[in-house]
């Protein structure tokens, strides 16, 4: 079984994907859409098929005092669509400083400013899917 890992952004989102035995998230690709989630989820869907996924886990934007803020109805209404479109489960991981952390990650790899900017979704994207498969 593989399971998809998304770190949902309104510009770009990162992807990551497990290894078939889901001990291990790698990293897959930064998706600038710019908000078209038309394009999104058809790269989704192309991931999907490739990798014969069976469940989706995204990162749930909490605020840092546990309270759901603006970004969380977006959120939710995203993975309305996923379930919608591709008819699996959806599962929502805390996302809290997964973006500080993997830009700690990159500063101390020596990853220039200019690559941060399309390595950090994907990053997440890979941190917020570990902390699913460490948890089982």
């Amino acid at each position: 079984m593989r399971v998809l890992g998304i770190d949902y952004g309104d510009v770009r989102t990162g992807l990551a994907i497990s290894d078939p035995l889901m001990f291990t998230a790698q990293g897959l690709e930064s998706v600038k859409h710019g908000n078209n989630e038309k394009m999104l989820l058809h790269r989704i869907g192309e991931i999907i098929k490739e990798y014969s996924v069976e469940l989706i886990v995204i990162g749930f934007p909490l605020n840092m005092n546990a309270t759901k803020g603006p970004r969380v109805e977006k959120t939710e209404k995203f993975i309305e669509k996923l379930e919608k479109t591709f008819g699996l489960k959806v599962e929502k991981i805390d996302e809290r400083l997964t973006t500080v952390s993997a830009h700690r990650t990159m500063t101390e790899l020596g990853v220039s400013k200019d690559k941060k900017k399309n390595l950090v979704d994907t990053i997440a994207a890979t941190y917020i899917l570990q902390t699913y498969l460490d948890k089982k």
